[in-house]
């Protein structure tokens, strides 16, 4: 390469031959001198705008050279900086693989890249501002080059953005299919550590257990006694953990799918089937099929408000109504395609609650623990589900069991909320169904059942909970096994 001086001097000089300009310059012919040597004699004008022009060129040479130094420069630290954050991503990307392989994907929305685009923007714009103001053939040539480059390089990190994009989505998914069989083998281990260590069957009330493994098959027991028309309604047992008699009690509503005007008790089981030895009291003031009886008070939404009514069901007396503060009513946010349960009243081991949805809620779904003899809202607890998507929903050793429609013959559990912790999570629990709709679902934690109130007929379900397994017996410190006794030789006999 020539030195800059000589450089800055050849390109002094190259305006001044440009063929087809006006010279200003003039020349002879060369002439050989009597040593041998030969001489060129150049005549130049006297005119004083030629040193005026040449300090013109040389300055915009300057000025040309300048700017291609920093776009050089330019170029080199766009170079490293690039290979910095190269570096620093594989180091990230090293990190957060070794900790969570799923933020693996979050490296590619970093604007790390778009920096990137924009700075290889800036140089293309300065390369194109270079190659418009100079005007002498060698440097527009490095500059195209330069352009050229830059534009590549463009196109290069596009490309990688997109493939990395792409590499990173397909493995996100693969991250997630593989958490999906982590689960299902973590469950696998958990239901042969329970047949490992069976325990005797769980007992009436107890919530000893790790929450609902799965549903059986329901067993339809009976139409209701009003008959086929009346397909909303209600039935079931006492949801006290320890209820004061064996009732059952079965609540149909009127054809409308709305009032509730009627209610039958029965004794026994026997009873029921035989309807045989019943009481039937006349209501005339209930609301939609969300009842429940906890410790032999029936408790229901009075009709047209969002009040709570409480019936004593040894004589059928309303014994207390009270509205509940912030609930909605007059079938404002209802179960899909159960219309008029506002307000679902269950009971379990835990005491007696009340779901509900209300304006400030924006129709999710709100479970409040009752003070079972005022009526008093003792906890409250917002959840993450819209009310109006849910089909049902129930509660058992208080954790809130949601449901929703599959198809016109099956229902899932998908959705718990453990009140105890404030925490959810999600089921794949499946329920089979003899008709469409499911209108009122009640827990007893005597037997461990549903009682389900399927379009008219009254069926049942056995829950099945998680045992927990139990822990091994440990021997006392110091204790030794007794040593087996030692039985004297018999003499034998010679």
């Amino acid at each position: 390469m020539q030195p800059a001086p000589a450089l800055l001097t050849s390109f002094l000089l190259l305006p001044l031959l440009i063929p087809g300009k006006s010279q200003l310059v003039g020349s002879t012919a060369p002439r050989a001198a009597e040593s041998g040597t030969l001489r060129c004699v150049v005549d130049l004008p006297s005119n004083s705008t030629l040193a005026q022009h040449l300090e013109r060129l040389q300055r915009a040479v300057q000025e040309l050279a300048g700017k291609y130094e920093q776009a050089v420069s330019r170029a080199r630290d766009y170079a490293l900086s690039i290979e910095d954050q190269e570096n620093q991503a594989l180091e990230v990307n090293q990190r957060l693989e070794s900790r969570n392989p799923r933020t693996t994907a979050s490296l590619y929305e970093n604007p790390a890249f778009n920096l990137l685009y924009l700075e290889l923007e800036a140089v293309q714009e300065l390369a194109a501002q270079l190659k418009t103001k100079g005007g002498l053939s060698g440097t527009a040539d490095l500059l195209h080059q330069l352009q050229g480059q830059v534009t590549n390089a463009s196109l290069a990190l596009k490309l990688l953005a997109e493939s990395d994009l792409r590499s990173s989505r397909a493995l996100q998914q693969e991250v997630e299919v593989l958490d999906g069989r982590l689960s299902e083998c973590e469950l696998e281990k958990e239901r042969e550590q329970a047949s490992r260590y069976p325990r005797p069957p769980l007992a009436p009330g107890s919530c000893a257990h790790g929450g609902l493994q799965k549903v059986s098959r329901p067993l339809v027991l009976k139409l209701n006694w009003r008959g086929f028309s009346h397909k909303a309604g209600a039935w079931g047992r006492d949801s006290a953990p320890n209820p004061p008699s064996s009732l059952y009690w079965v609540a149909p509503l009127r054809a409308d799918g709305r009032y509730f005007d009627l209610y039958q008790l029965h004794k026994s089981y026997n009873d029921l089937v035989l309807l045989k030895h019943y009481e039937q009291w006349k209501m005339g003031y209930g609301d939609g099929s969300g009842n429940t009886v906890y410790q032999n008070f029936m408790y229901f939404n009075y009709y047209g408000t969002n009040d709570m009514a409480k019936v004593d069901l040894s004589s059928n007396t309303l014994v207390l109504r009270r509205p509940l503060p912030g609930a909605t009513y007059n079938n404002r946010f209802s179960y899909a395609g159960v219309p008029w349960t506002d307000l679902d009243f269950a009971g379990d081991e835990k005491g007696l609650w009340v779901l509900y949805a209300t304006e400030e809620s924006k129709g999710n779904l709100v479970v409040s623990r009752l003070n079972d003899s005022t009526l008093e809202v003792e906890q409250t607890w917002l959840t993450s589900q819209y009310k109006p998507a849910l089909s049902g929903a129930f509660m058992a050793c208080g954790v809130l069991y949601a449901l929703r429609s599959l198809s016109t013959r099956q229902e899932e559990i998908f959705y718990a909320f453990d009140t105890s912790t404030g925490q959810e999570r999600r089921l794949s629990i499946l329920l089979d169904k003899m008709l469409e709709t499911l209108h009122g679902i009640n827990y007893c934690p005597w037997d461990h059942k549903l009682y389900v109130y399927n379009d008219g007929f009254l069926m049942t379900y056995d829950l099945t909970f998680l045992m927990l397994p139990r822990p091994p017996v440990k021997k006392p410190s110091g204790v030794q096994a007794p040593l087996e006794p030692i039985m004297p030789n018999k003499p034998s006999r010679t």
